[in-house]
């Protein structure tokens, strides 16, 4: 066996997707999802019912991601698996088998920060992405984040903003459901969008201090906004479905660019990363690309693979924990509420 090689095998288990990954040093050599559909027919995320998927599923993903990988529980160096934050009991599940594991196998046990992963997955190696250099802003944006972090080195890192009540992905997806779209309705607002008129329909921007966020009377707005129309028209949101949609993705990114922008502002740095789901977003991956060209940024957008939650990502910080020699001990408990 070639010692210069660690083998990590890493979990993910911090919402409603089960994840296992191995990765050889920094390549990702499996990344093996598990979708719980069991949440759509309740419009969100049910914790739960979450858990016990988790239970079902974390054996056969792990095998599977063991299996792609071509490598044999005994070559792992090292297992690592989020421990906050998340939903407690989807946390758990991930974090027993996690430590069962390691002890079975006698290897060491390495915690992961799920924040810090979404900002570290850029240091994955990829073809299809390039690595940021230190200093660097990470915009992480997704269903239960929204944050704007320095990133001084891989752990060093310093929170400038962040939500002071919803997240970003929570506004597109709850937006969607008053549209009466199927959820996760996120991505079908980026879908619908792309058809209508960003200017078409005009929603307010709260003011908000310094480079923190909030989305809650946004989302109130446009729940005003479809009741008064729909009373009007009952079948208001049909006929300007497109328009729509365009017009509240607008408006979220304009909150989001606005803050960034300050960031910039405020930092003097022009490194741009980005990560969580929502930067599978086609529309805020436009508003960066052009922000290369116009303010002279540099931006770093990660694969789709690794946008949204995804044992690859806790991986490349379990590999990078390694090196450093930073385990956890086996008393180390799951956390639903974990800063950077």
């Amino acid at each position: 066996m070639d010692n210069s090689k660690k083998y990590i095998l890493a979990i993910e288990s911090s919402c409603d997707d089960t994840s296992a990954a191995v990765l050889c040093n920094n390549t990702v050599l499996s990344n093996v999802i598990a979708n719980q559909e069991i949440h759509e027919q309740y419009g969100g995320v049910v914790p739960e019912l979450a858990s016990r998927a988790h239970q079902q599923n974390i054996v056969p993903v792990v095998h599977q991601a063991l299996v792609k990988a071509n490598i044999d529980k005994k070559q792992l160096s090292a297992i690592a698996f989020t421990k906050g934050p998340g939903l407690l009991g989807s946390l758990l599940v991930g974090t027993s088998f996690a430590k069962s594991l390691a002890l079975g196998l006698d290897i060491p046990l390495i915690e992961v920060n799920h924040m810090q992963a979404h900002i570290l997955a850029h240091f994955i190696k990829d073809d299809a992405q390039k690595e940021p250099p230190f200093p660097f802003l990470a915009m992480t944006i997704s269903g239960g984040h929204t944050q704007i972090v320095l990133v001084k080195d891989h752990f060093t890192m310093e929170v400038l903003g962040e939500t002071l009540d919803d997240a970003v992905g929570e506004a597109f997806d709850k937006s969607a459901k008053l549209l009466g779209l199927p959820y996760p309705g996120g991505p079908l607002i980026d879908k619908y969008a792309k058809e209508g008129n960003p200017l078409r329909f005009e929603f307010p921007k709260p003011k908000v201090e310094g480079l923190n966020f909030s989305f809650s009377g946004l989302k109130t707005s446009i729940l005003y906004f479809i009741q008064r129309n729909t009373q009007k028209n009952p079948n208001f949101i049909k006929e300007n479905l497109a328009d729509i949609c365009a017009s509240i993705q607008h408006t979220i990114i304009a909150i989001l660019m606005q803050k960034l922008n300050r960031a910039v502002k405020e930092t003097g740095v022009k490194h741009v990363a980005i990560g969580g789901g929502v930067a599978a977003n086609s529309g805020i991956r436009a508003k960066l690309k052009e922000a290369e060209e116009t303010k002279g940024w540099q931006t770093y957008i990660p694969k789709f693979a690794y946008c949204t939650d995804n044992a690859g990502m806790i991986g490349i910080v379990g590999y990078l924990k390694f090196l450093k020699g930073e385990f956890a001990e086996q008393n180390v408990a799951a956390q639903a509420r974990y800063k950077i």
